[in-house]
């Protein structure tokens, strides 16, 4: 058992997540500035973004449409009214000395989320979704820092969990499915890489049977699945020492150092009121639209969760169908193919047939799902065969293997290759009788009991049919045969 592990027989962790989300736009939040990773630092500012005076904030519609998006898809309580506030606080790359976000009036409250924890879909919820501008970066290099403002005033939405999560691995899973949720509604391209989803992880302690929360530390700006699973796992066990030695937990924000794989104090505890939030007198309330909102509701997709119900509904197994749904467009392939195949029922043998030939087809190929040479139907149209007993398994991924690098329909591949699956019982059986009257010895073998040897007749049969006899009606013809 490992430090940790013993550690939380007696304790039990508490987290909650800020996630901050940027959105797909292509102008910032407040101003027409372009947002653009990559850029020329600092050629992406404009009055409005700098604060200089006289420049006032209009907020981006498109930004409002997508957040929208996600508050629906997340059965959030839409603030039809909400209000932006003035976030007051010192920091170079915040050249307005405040950063414009919502407060006690934010978009989107009481919504969930939907995460997998070992095959199943368990909820998370949430406390609020609300608006903001992010600020902009900066870099030190030894003892020198630079300040790009390009990314100040891009818009975000940050999606605050309830303290409801319990381990490392859950905090990491819910960011996995929030990630996946944003690219699966096309809001956000959430690369972790360019900073367009990152993770704060407020993290606390308490005996294992008490309500009350302990005193938490915030992890802050997290950016990888993998470093949320270790930065809140070191925050947990750095506490639990603490405390089991007699210390005690400080209110304070922490950064993580993935390289050392240890955190420390960026500053100390800090409060609402430190931020001096009060509405911002430059922008009027933010008022939706009843028809927009119905309107966005009607453009959702299905949801990965319902997705991943249907499939497990049709027999495809959990592991499999969670990943079927991890990605928006290798479930829409799922779902083309099997509106091909005319079946619902075959939704396993075709999930199998996507997870294992056709991605592993698509990376050697270097290639993404949504670039593939093999279209649903056509996987559909191979699928079929094999189950209507055309040809055999093995054969089938020897006829993938060639459409997929062609463009040639199955059917057509299995006719000008005369690899038809041999199911006549009459044509099968002389091929057997043939099979066992030239291998006596294995016969007699088999007969006294080394089963082992059956597997040498099916392999003879399999050679003298160059792979090409139903195996079901192999099997039984041999044990017809062999009297055992």
């Amino acid at each position: 058992m490992t430090e940790l592990a013993q550690l939380l027989v007696d304790w039990e962790a508490v987290i909650g997540l800020e996630v901050h989300v940027q959105l797909a736009t292509a102008s910032k939040a407040f101003s027409p500035s372009a947002v653009q990773f990559g850029a020329p630092p600092n050629s992406l500012t404009d009055p409005t973004v700098l604060g200089l005076p006289g420049a006032l904030p209009v907020y981006n519609a498109r930004a409002l449409e997508l957040a929208l998006a996600l508050g629906l898809a997340t059965s959030s309580r839409i603030r039809m009214t909400s209000r932006f506030a003035r976030k007051h606080y010192f920091y170079p790359d915040q050249p307005k000395n405040y950063q414009i976000s919502q407060y006690d009036e934010p978009l989107c409250e009481h919504g969930v989320v939907d995460m997998f924890i070992g095959g199943e879909l368990r909820r998370v919820e949430l406390t609020r979704i609300h608006l903001e501008e992010d600020a902009g970066k900066n870099t030190h290099v030894g003892a020198t820092s630079h300040v790009d403002l390009d990314r100040a005033g891009v818009p975000l939405v940050e999606v605050v969990t309830e303290p409801v999560m319990h381990t490392p691995e859950e905090a990491a899973e819910f960011v996995r499915a929030l990630h996946g949720l944003v690219r699966w509604l096309g809001i956000s391209e959430a690369d972790m890489e360019k900073g367009q989803l990152r993770c704060d992880a407020n993290v606390s302690v308490r005996r294992r049977g008490e309500d009350r929360l302990g005193t938490r530390t915030e992890l802050k700006n997290i950016n990888s699945f993998r470093f949320i699973q270790h930065a809140v796992e070191h925050e947990i066990a750095r506490q639990l020492r603490l405390v089991e030695s007699g210390g005690r937990v400080e209110r304070e924000t922490r950064l993580w150092d993935a390289v050392a794989g240890q955190s420390h104090t960026m500053r100390t505890k800090e409060e609402a009121n430190d931020y001096r939030y009060f509405p911002d007198p430059d922008l009027p309330p933010l008022v939706v639209d009843p028809a927009q909102l119905d309107a966005i509701e009607r453009g959702l997709p299905e949801l990965p969760a319902a997705r991943f119900r249907r499939y497990t509904r049709s027999g495809v197994g959990a592991d499999e169908a969670r990943t079927l749904v991890g990605e928006r467009a290798l479930a829409d392939y799922m779902d083309a193919a099997i509106a091909a195949h005319g079946d619902e029922a075959s939704a396993k043998f075709i999930g199998n047939w996507i997870l294992t030939e056709l991605l592993g087809a698509l990376r050697a190929a270097e290639r993404d799902v949504a670039a593939s040479p093999l279209p649903p139907a056509t996987l559909a149209a191979l699928v079929r065969l094999v189950e209507d007993g055309t040809i055999s398994g093995k054969i089938g991924k020897e006829v993938f293997e060639e459409s997929f690098r062609t463009g040639e329909a199955p059917a057509a591949i299995v006719a000008r290759r005369g690899v038809q699956q041999i199911s006549n019982e009459a044509e099968l059986g002389t091929i057997v009788e043939r099979v066992v009257t030239a291998n006596q010895r294995q016969a007699d073998g088999y007969a006294g009991g080394n089963d082992k040897l059956f597997g040498f007749f099916v392999g003879q049969v399999m050679k003298e049919t160059g792979g090409r006899a139903n195996p079901v009606l192999t099997t039984a013809l041999l044990k017809k045969r062999l009297g055992r």
